[in-house]
């Protein structure tokens, strides 16, 4: 396997570039010689390539940067949710290729196993290396240790899926895989440390510190959901108040909204009256994006991440009520402080199946061999 100093090279080409080898040794910390040493191997097995000469404008003959070489491979990113599949295809640098939707329709493992099994294959993926997983749940080793949403204890998921596929299979959290595909290739690419924060179907809550995803076996609890956020605001199932589950997930919006105008109303309608200034909507719209500001606020202010990128497939609110969230923000911070910057990924559940084909590109990486 590749020795620390060869795994820290083959990341950083992977996500910084294609990149001169001056810049390589500056972020790795090695003379011009280790580095050459370095890569080598890794152009001889044809990981790596060298580009056409490239002027950076400085003194002396021209740079020729390393990339990691075209063709690699493909990867799938699968995210599980109770009843629905969400798979992407992407390349080695975790980019988009194909996606498709299905039913779940069962909860048996073996099942879901055939399930993804069968829809990787109807994409008729070329040259697949491997296949990352992510739902929601404590996920060890490969194993699914609590995944209530499908009623899973210890099920041994990824050698399940192996066994159907015969590629490696990466399984994750999915806060925690989206946080991986945010640093190594998404919003929070070159960003040392910042916050994830998801709403949807529930609120999630990920961290990045020093360049690393913080990591823990409380990350499928779903700590973020009950965070009190409006002493007013509506109950959650779990009775508490005006907690994070209760003001920002996509079927407390609905239902407040549903309520206010005695007739049943989507999530997305729920937005679209509030933009249109119906008042019911508006007030629950707009008591939403104030909590959304402060949870934001307090993820800054009890981790000292100033950045956060925002995700899930309700951040439509955000989109909505920008302004609005961006004063409680401010609110919510010390004047001193500061200012929090926000990237915001809207691509929605495709942004959850990416994080699993991160992982699964993550552990490609580290088996990768040079002798």
């Amino acid at each position: 396997m590749l020795t620390d100093s060869e795994r820290a090279l083959a990341r950083a080409v992977l996500i910084h570039g294609p990149i001169a080898r001056s810049a390589l040794t500056n972020r790795l910390g090695l003379s011009p010689a280790s580095l050459t040493r370095l890569a080598k191997p890794f152009l001889d097995r044809g990981y790596l390539v060298e580009l056409d000469d490239l002027a950076d404008g400085s003194v002396g003959r021209p740079v020729r940067p390393l990339d990691v070489a075209p063709g690699l491979g493909r990867f799938a990113g699968v995210k599980v949710t109770g009843d629905a599949l969400e798979v992407v295809v992407t390349d080695v640098r975790a980019a988009l290729l194909a996606h498709r939707t299905a039913a779940l329709g069962t909860h048996e493992p073996t099942g879901v196993a055939s399930r993804i099994a069968e829809v990787i294959r109807s994409l008729e993926v070329e040259a697949l290396v491997g296949v990352g997983v992510a739902l929601g749940g404590a996920v060890d080793d490969g194993t699914v240790r609590y995944a209530p949403f499908l009623e899973w204890e210890d099920v041994p998921f990824a050698s399940l899926l192996e066994q159907e596929l015969g590629v490696p299979v990466a399984l994750e959290n999915d806060l925690v895989a989206l946080a991986e595909a945010e640093r190594w290739f998404g919003l929070g690419r070159g960003i040392p440390g910042f916050v994830v924060l998801t709403i949807g179907a529930g609120v999630g809550y990920g961290l990045v510190v020093g360049g690393e995803v913080v990591r823990s076996a409380e990350a499928g609890l779903g700590l973020g959901g009950h965070i009190p956020l409006n002493d007013n605001g509506p109950l959650c199932q779990a009775g508490h108040r005006g907690c994070s589950q209760a003001m920002l997930t996509s079927g407390s919006i609905a239902a407040q909204v549903s309520a206010a105008l005695q007739r049943p109303v989507t999530y997305d309608e729920a937005l679209e009256r509030a933009v249109a200034g119906e008042p019911a909507a508006a007030a629950v719209v707009d008591s939403a994006a104030d909590a959304l500001g402060r949870l934001i606020a307090l993820a800054a202010n009890l981790t000292f991440q100033t950045a956060a990128v925002l995700a899930g497939e309700g951040i439509g609110l955000f989109a909505i009520a920008e302004d609005r969230v961006r004063a409680a923000i401010a609110a919510g911070r010390d004047p001193r402080a500061e200012q929090v910057r926000l990237y915001v990924d809207d691509s929605g559940f495709t942004a959850w199946a990416r994080g699993a084909a991160a992982v699964s590109i993550q552990a490609a990486v580290d088996r990768l061999r040079l002798d």
